[in-house]
């Protein structure tokens, strides 16, 4: 199974939450994941993945311009079918308490509707997103005051931890397709 993950990062967030999903993809047995940063991808390179997760920073609640500029690429993919039936999910981070990131994961599911592809989110009944609430994809906010467990202005252990059961998920959910 292949799993691509494509993502724009300014300040360095959204890149270490993009890790975190990569490992939970890669923690699910026979999952190849390729983690790429939207300056080092293709979008032919999606024709040939199983699952595609795409992610930004949140700005003022859409996706950023750099990767929507990469989205926008999508079109001959589109005119050939070539995502129908891909499992996709989506990422994003944000600065601020509500600032956002709820329609700036809609935004980033809408193009993977688009294409025809299938979506996965995260339930309530995964542990890490119990209390969470992170629906559509994984949201998480970075405040510039954070006094977690983690560096300042980064994502916290508890972060991590949903962007790992997203690609775990994606990868589960790809696997009990191809079954």
């Amino acid at each position: 199974m292949k799993v691509y993950i494509v993502y724009d990062s300014e300040g360095g967030h959204t890149e270490i939450l993009a890790k975190a999903i990569a490992e939970g993809a890669e923690s699910v047995a026979n999952t190849q994941v390729y983690l790429k940063h939207i300056s080092e991808s293709q979008p032919e390179d999606l024709a040939e993945m199983d699952a595609v997760i795409w992610g930004c920073p949140d700005h003022f609640g859409t996706i950023s311009a750099n990767l929507k500029k990469w989205i926008d690429n999508l079109g001959n993919l589109w005119a050939e079918g070539k995502l129908i039936d891909k499992v996709g999910a989506v990422f994003c981070t944000t600065a601020t308490v509500h600032g956002g990131t709820e329609s700036t994961l809609l935004n980033l599911l809408t193009p993977m509707l688009h294409q025809g592809m299938l979506i996965v989110g995260l339930p309530g009944t995964i542990p890490e997103n119990a209390l969470y609430g992170s629906y559509y994809g994984v949201g998480i906010t970075c405040p510039v005051e954070n006094t977690s467990d983690s560096p300042p202005n980064m994502p916290s252990e508890s972060d991590l931890a949903l962007g790992r059961a997203l690609g775990r998920r994606v990868a589960e959910t790809v696997q009990k397709f191809h079954a």
